[in-house]
């Protein structure tokens, strides 16, 4: 029987990935049916728990995997550009971003052990932005009189509540101005003054 290539291996985890993220993002976690999933990924059951154990850890990989993206884009260009790409479908995959944070937020809220597993996993995101913010700090571009912590935990707030706001169905295409405003509050002083 021949070998499977690891190429192959990891090409498939991506078709998984990718075709359950639509699918948790339409019908949430317990909508998600195995069914579904086949039909999302195009794949079996057989195919797709090869990869993942479960739904659970199929979840939390997506989630997992989303984090990671979103640090990358974090790291590069700030966790309001997460923000903006969630409102404007820039990024390769916003919208299904939303859907996953969703789904998130309400089993952080519901699900104990879920919030015990995903603790691990969060943390990636709040290490991008803080090392961004000290980066912009270092570089003489981020106010230097609060602290760092506070200005990760104040855009993560901000991240959380923009995605409160969409879950709500409440009107998105108004908001570049709040984020204009979320960026404007991080910046040096004297950077602020000098840019107008």
């Amino acid at each position: 029987m021949p070998r499977v290539s690891q190429d192959h291996l990891d090409a498939r985890r991506r078709q998984i990935l990718d075709g359950s993220r639509v699918c948790f993002a339409r019908y949430g976690y317990e909508g998600a049916t195995v069914r579904r999933l086949e039909e999302a990924t195009g794949l079996s059951r057989g195919a797709i728990f090869h990869h993942f154990r479960d739904k659970e850890s199929l979840f939390l990989a997506l989630a997992e995997d989303d984090a990671v993206r979103m640090a990358e884009v974090v790291a590069a260009q700030g966790l309001v550009q997460v923000m903006r790409d969630l409102l404007s479908g820039d990024s390769e995959h916003p919208a299904d971003w939303l859907g996953t944070r969703l789904e998130v937020s309400r089993r952080l809220r519901t699900d104990p052990e879920f919030r015990a597993r995903w603790a691990e996993r969060s943390e990636q995101l709040t290490r991008a932005t803080r090392q961004r913010l000290l980066r912009q700090r270092e570089a003489g571009n981020l106010r230097d009189d609060v602290d760092v912590d506070v200005l990760t935990a104040f855009l993560e707030l901000v991240l959380e509540g923009l995605v409160s706001h969409l879950a709500m169905g409440l009107p998105a295409d108004d908001l570049e101005p709040v984020l204009n405003l979320v960026e404007e509050t991080v910046r040096r002083h004297s950077a602020r003054t000098e840019a107008h």
